[in-house]
């Protein structure tokens, strides 16, 4: 694995046993890929494998702009940002989705991961923001998020919805923060949860990342703050610069709010 990968995959059971080090995960790639791993070793869980080692972009043509809604509850008075992935090469065979927001044209730490970079930009864009309202080390929240993931958090079947039709999706909810030994320096962030919703029958395969802080007492129905990337929609076979613009593909499904 590249470096880069290893920002998201690195195997941290060492910090489960009090030391900040953390170990590359190609050894337990290696381990995964075999037919079989001894209980308790370093091998990759499910969640770890759906979120960051799955080909999400498989199947998605070349020249397709995939569209995710970014919203922060605590912008109310301000619309939605746009995130873009757009597929250069069918099924991202070249690993060269580029990624774009207002700003322009964002870089990521996507090493040879195959996963949909949207799921990288959102947990970016958490973790810089978590360092900036705690004065945390961007690192260990990283890590927090990576051991939750390497603990095996269940997956689920669960329905959802994209532009009117119905999908089934998996699910996977971590709480990283929950028992955290550093927990009082950040207290109103340790019930935080992070949810991530995964179909096959829509492009690009993410439905939505959200991110909930409770309210008093642990109150998720009555969250203090949420954050969301969701999917929109799927445009396919953008033109050349200075052709007039395609319009949505009728057969890509559209989020609906």
């Amino acid at each position: 694995m590249t470096r880069a990968r290893g920002a998201w995959l690195r195997a941290a059971r060492a910090a489960l046993m009090g030391t900040l080090c953390v170990l590359c995960l190609a050894p337990a790639a290696a381990r995964a890929a075999s037919p079989a791993s001894a209980p308790g070793s370093d091998e990759i869980t499910p969640a770890e494998r759906l979120i960051f080692l799955t080909d999400h972009l498989h199947g998605v043509a070349a020249q397709t702009e995939l569209d995710y809604a970014l919203i922060d509850s605590g912008q109310p008075s301000r619309s939605a940002d746009v995130v873009k992935v757009l597929v250069l090469s069918e099924d991202n065979a070249k690993g060269d989705a580029q990624v774009s927001d207002h700003s322009g044209s964002v870089n990521l730490p996507i090493g040879g991961l195959q996963c949909n970079p949207a799921i990288i930009y959102f947990l970016e864009h958490d973790i810089a923001e978590m360092q900036g309202l705690t004065g945390g080390q961007r690192r260990y929240f990283q890590q927090r998020l990576r051991l939750a993931l390497a603990a095996g958090p269940q997956i689920d079947s669960v329905p959802s919805e994209i532009g009117g039709k119905p999908v089934s999706a998996r699910r996977i909810v971590v709480q990283p923060y929950l028992n955290d030994p550093n927990a009082e320096r950040f207290a109103q962030y340790t019930g935080k949860r992070y949810t991530f919703l995964l179909a096959d029958g829509v492009p690009g395969q993410v439905v939505q990342i959200r991110t909930d802080v409770p309210g008093p007492n642990n109150d998720f129905a009555h969250p203090a703050h949420t954050e969301s990337l969701s999917f929109q929609s799927a445009l396919n076979k953008l033109p050349s610069p200075g052709k007039a613009p395609a319009k949505p593909s009728s057969n890509a499904p559209r989020a609906s709010r």
